[in-house]
């Protein structure tokens, strides 16, 4: 089934329902929460990366381990990072988020942080090289897994190379980049413009982009999300991704 709106009333539609949802209310029951109770803003980007990371399944158990994972990096995610010893990464060992387990994946992660942070200008550097969003992704991909790491670790991470559609990277990058004075994401990266940002794409934001007629691939992958965000664009060629609060507000919260 297909909703008939025109482009007007699509716009409007859309606008509103961003109103309602992009919001301080949003940030206590959302991921997004993890970082926003750092200062600091390689802290907001490493909490922000991990809560990003573990963003599938029931909200509030991603937002609890989320932060049971920053607990355990004693709530100093970035001097844990940078300073950690191989003896530390042991606390890690009981931690499991669905697939993701502490002791293989975080572990991992974290030494590949330390690399990225120490080598490679930190997770801005490497994820604000152009204003091409989907080459820094294939870039990223590759310079996060450039140590060596156990192949199930790779799951963790989209590879848009592969057409994958990116969600987790996507929208951590909507809220390292975006800035629209509603204090929800964060606009701490200002080499990228919201212009050049992807839909976070899953699978109740694509449910109702193809309800509403935004969307007509079936399957959620790349192809999926570049033709979604180019029909954004068309009513906010500014900042396209803003409609994923409208999208997703409305998919999770049935609120059609």
């Amino acid at each position: 089934m297909t909703v008939k709106l025109n482009d007007i009333e699509l716009k409007e539609y859309l606008e509103n329902k961003y109103d309602k949802f992009a919001n301080l209310l949003f940030i206590e029951n959302d991921p997004i929460s993890i970082p926003h109770t750092f200062l600091r803003k390689e802290d907001i980007e490493i909490s922000g990366f991990i809560a990003a990371t573990i963003a599938w399944g029931k909200r509030k158990m991603i937002i609890n381990n989320g932060k049971r994972f920053m607990d355990l990096m004693d709530n100093s995610p970035y001097d844990f990072v940078i300073n950690h010893k191989d003896s530390d990464l042991k606390k890690f060992n009981s931690v499991v988020h669905r697939t993701f387990s502490g002791e293989r994946d975080m572990s991992f992660f974290i030494k590949s942080l330390k690399n990225i942070y120490q080598n490679h200008g930190g997770l801005e550097g490497i994820l604000c090289l152009s204003d091409n969003v989907y080459d820094n992704l294939v870039s990223f991909y590759e310079t996060f897994f450039s140590l060596p790491c156990n192949p199930n670790t790779r799951r963790h991470i989209a590879n848009v190379a592969s057409g994958s559609a990116g969600k987790r990277m996507n929208m951590f990058l909507r809220w390292m980049v975006r800035d629209d004075r509603r204090g929800v994401d964060f606009g701490l990266w200002k080499n990228i413009s919201p212009s050049d940002l992807y839909i976070p794409l899953d699978v109740h934001s694509g449910r109702i982009a193809r309800l509403l007629g935004l969307l007509t691939r079936k399957q959620d992958d790349w192809k999926a999300v570049v033709e979604l965000t180019n029909k954004l664009k068309e009513f906010d060629d500014q900042d396209p991704v803003k409609y994923d609060f409208a999208l997703f507000g409305v998919g999770v919260n049935e609120d059609f």
